[in-house]
């Protein structure tokens, strides 16, 4: 299932206009929580399947939409790879090494982009697509859902 971004920013501005410090929207099986920071104006998303009593991970809202909210449609240039399941996602092989890609770098199909944690096995995530690094919108060691968007890769650079 694709993010409809425009309306999220939607519910961004109701949160933000009404004061709200939080705000749950479910749709055709699909739920999104949009919640305001105490200290902060920063709002927050999470998504995931309507499951009564499923945990949610909570993410920064700038991190989730990154630079694709400039525009109301993605540009078709722009691919998503995609989290193959659910997970601890990471950047980097340890926490000492270099993480795997970073935004401007060339990535070939085929090239690790991260690992995925599922009961304590780590799974290689390959790229399915050749191009350069757009956004990293998941956040090193953050729990992800299967169809979180892990990378942006502009393909019209290869």
């Amino acid at each position: 299932m694709s993010i409809d971004y425009e309306k999220i920013k939607n519910l961004i501005s109701i949160l933000e206009e009404n004061g709200l410090t939080e705000l749950a929207v479910e749709e055709d099986g699909f739920s999104v929580t949009i919640k305001a920071e105490s200290c902060s104006e920063t709002a927050h998303v999470a998504h995931a399947p309507a499951n009564p009593g499923a945990q949610v991970e909570v993410q920064p809202i700038e991190v989730i939409m990154g630079p694709l909210v400039e525009s109301e449609a993605k540009p078709a240039h722009l691919v998503e790879i995609l989290s193959p399941m659910i997970g601890v996602f990471y950047q980097k092989p340890s926490p000492d090494s270099p993480p795997f890609i970073e935004v401007g770098d060339e990535i070939e199909v085929g090239q690790t982009i991260g690992l995925i944690e599922a009961m304590k096995v780590f799974s290689e995530v390959p790229s399915e697509i050749a191009g350069h690094v757009f956004a990293v919108p998941v956040e090193n060691g953050k729990l992800v859902q299967q169809g979180d968007i892990l990378v942006v890769v502009d393909i019209s650079r290869v």
